[in-house]
């Protein structure tokens, strides 16, 4: 009698254990670091100001002129299309492979409209929120979900120039160099600190890497994980110098099959993309434009965003 209540008292630790290791990995969630907006800083600084006003200085006499003239810059909008001084974007839907692709071609002056935001403005474990949520907090035009670092407890965390996590796992990942530039490599070949002085803003840390060079860089059979060879997905790619895609496809609905990690990859090669790189798909794979969801994500089977860590997008400065 006493055996059989050690036992049952065993399995129910173990149990409990299990249970706790599994919200702990996936539902838990931790903010190791909350990410002030910078319209945020500016505001608060207002906020407090003494009745006595400090003379500006000419940086911020600059500063106030820079922000006044993009206030001031005439823009053009579409239900598929945003134009102004530095960034232009068109947005197409097509279908392949049974699928409904929508790609976003964009134009950037420079490559400092092209950025990463944390959901919440917090850098943690399982701090999540809808890619449009997080969109709209940073007055993004355009934005698609990210790496989803927030469910891993490897891999470099390195956005907007700062290094969050530099625990290397074993993915590929893509680097985005301040001057716009793309390379993919292994975290295991170089340290946050190496690509910190390469000149590194913002690195994805999913994969794999889709295009190399013009060509593809993955097999018809390869996949991430055990995903399922048809997915919903996300990728990122570039042109040319600050010209760039990023694509999303629907999938498991009657109405788009999904693609497989090679058909992502035709597709972004015969887009001209040099590099281009998978971001996390799934029920994460959002594309968003101007306050409105372009595609349908799908969620345990269900037409609704699932919440993500980051997001990539397209901003004012």
């Amino acid at each position: 009698m006493k055996k059989n209540k050690s036992i049952i008292i065993y399995g129910f630790l173990l149990i409990s254990f299990t249970v706790y290791l599994l919200c702990d990995t996936f539902l838990i969630s931790e903010v190791y670091q909350v990410v002030e907006n910078k319209d945020n800083t500016v505001n608060n600084q207002q906020n407090s100001s003494s009745k006595r006003k400090p003379k500006k200085s000419k940086e911020n006499e600059n500063s106030s002129q820079s922000s006044s003239d993009e206030t001031n810059v005439k823009k053009e909008l579409t239900d598929t299309s945003y134009k102004d001084n530095n960034i232009e974007i068109n947005i197409q839907e097509i279908t392949e492979y049974n699928t409904s692709i929508y790609i976003a071609d964009i134009k950037l002056s420079d490559a400092s409209y092209l950025k990463t935001a944390f959901a919440k403005s917090s850098y943690g474990k399982n701090v999540t929120d809808y890619t449009s949520s997080t969109a709209k907090s940073v007055n993004a035009i355009l934005a698609i979900n990210g790496d989803y670092y927030g469910v891993q407890e490897t891999g470099y965390v390195l956005k907007n120039g700062v290094v969050y996590r530099s625990t290397a796992s074993n993915r590929e990942d893509l680097v985005i160099y301040k001057d716009g530039s793309f390379e993919c490599f292994n975290e295991s070949d170089i340290t946050t600190q190496e690509l910190i002085e390469k000149g590194a803003y913002n690195v994805l840390s999913f994969g794999p890497a889709l295009v190399k060079n013009g060509q593809i860089s993955v097999g018809a059979t390869d996949e991430v994980g055990k995903s399922m060879a048809s997915n919903p997905r996300t990728a990122i790619g570039i042109i040319d110098k600050n010209h760039y895609v990023f694509v999303v496809s629907d999938g498991r609905t009657n109405e788009s099959e999904g693609l497989s990690l090679y058909e992502l990859a035709t597709i972004m090669q015969n887009l001209g993309c040099k590099i281009a790189y998978n971001l996390d798909g799934g029920g994460s794979s959002t594309m968003y434009f101007n306050g409105n969801i372009i595609n349908n994500p799908t969620t345990n089977g269900n037409i609704s965003e699932r919440k993500v860590s980051d997001i990539v997008y397209i901003g004012t400065k």
